[in-house]
Formats: structure tokens, C-alpha cells, sequence
């Protein structure tokens, strides 16, 4: 497995850390009890509950897995505790306005993980998120997206 950093907000990182406590503690104890159940029902080769107690099983290890990987290699970046310098990077929330439209949209630049865009959370290897890295207040930013090229200027970035 690769060494690289994961970047992840504090929220993000609070909420791995919730699933894995959950996935450990309550969901890994009661596919066992199933499988337990399962087996005291005779014949495993027929048995249905078995082996959907098993594949559940295998997806609750995998995603344990998963999330004990992320963690071991989380780098948690608090913007709330840095100096405001006007320019957008990870853990930002920047609005903008489309320059065409007036509209206003507002997005969290966070980690992968924590990634939702109904909810204004923008992945960091996003391409709207990857054009306004490293921009100011009062840019003008050009991003491609697959109908052409939207041009939104930023008119505020906080470090919440």
C-alpha cells in the first residue's frame, strides 16, 4: 500500500474514526452471531444465511481494512487554527459567483473521503477544486467542465 498522506478535515477524520469504532464493535460481533446461527442449521452448502452472514462479514473486514489504512496514513489539516491569508487550500470554504449567472455556490475543499457535493463538500483532486487552489479573494477563476468553461469570481474564503 502506498505511504502517501491522506489530507482530511478534523470532521473527516472524526467520522472515519466513528465508523471504525461502529464497524468493530457492533457490526463485527453481530455477522459473527449470524454466522454462529447460520451454522447450527445444518448443511453450510445449501444454507443462505450462511453465506450471505459471510459475504457481510468479508465486506465488514474489508472496509475495517480500508479505514485502519486511512487513518494510519491521515494528515489532518485544521484551516480553523491557521492565519486567514485570502487563499484557497485544503479545508477552505469558498463561495463564489458565477459570472454569468450571478448564481452563488459555496464549497468546502475536503479530502476524498469526505467528498459530497449535495452537502457543498468538494473533493481536493475535484477539477473545480484543483482550478481554485492556490487562487484569492476577487480571482477570477475559468473551470472546464464538460458543456464548456464556467468563470466564477471568489468572493470569500474562510478558515473555519
Amino acid at each position: 500500500m502506498a505511504t502517501d498522506r491522506v489530507p482530511m478535515t478534523p470532521t473527516g477524520e472524526a467520522r472515519l474514526r466513528e465508523e471504525l469504532k461502529k464497524l468493530k464493535s457492533e457490526d463485527r460481533p453481530r455477522v459473527i452471531q449470524a454466522i454462529a446461527d447460520a451454522r447450527e442449521h445444518g448443511d453450510l452448502k445449501e444454507n443462505a444465511e450462511y453465506h450471505a452472514a459471510r459475504e457481510q462479514q468479508s465486506f465488514i473486514e474489508g472496509r475495517i481494512q480500508e479505514i485502519e489504512g486511512k487513518l494510519s496514513a491521515v494528515m489532518v489539516i485544521d484551516v480553523a487554527k491557521m492565519e486567514n491569508t485570502g487563499k484557497v487550500i485544503f479545508g477552505t470554504t469558498v463561495h463564489l459567483v458565477n459570472m454569468d449567472t450571478d448564481e452563488e455556490v459555496t464549497y468546502q475543499i475536503v479530502g476524498e473521503d469526505e467528498a459530497d457535493i449535495k452537502s457543498g463538500k468538494l473533493s481536493v483532486s475535484s477539477p473545480i477544486a484543483r482550478a481554485l487552489v492556490g487562487k484569492s479573494e476577487d480571482d477570477v477563476v475559468a473551470i472546464r467542465i464538460p458543456s464548456g468553461t464556467v468563470e466564477y469570481e471568489i468572493t470569500k474564503v474562510e478558515y473555519i
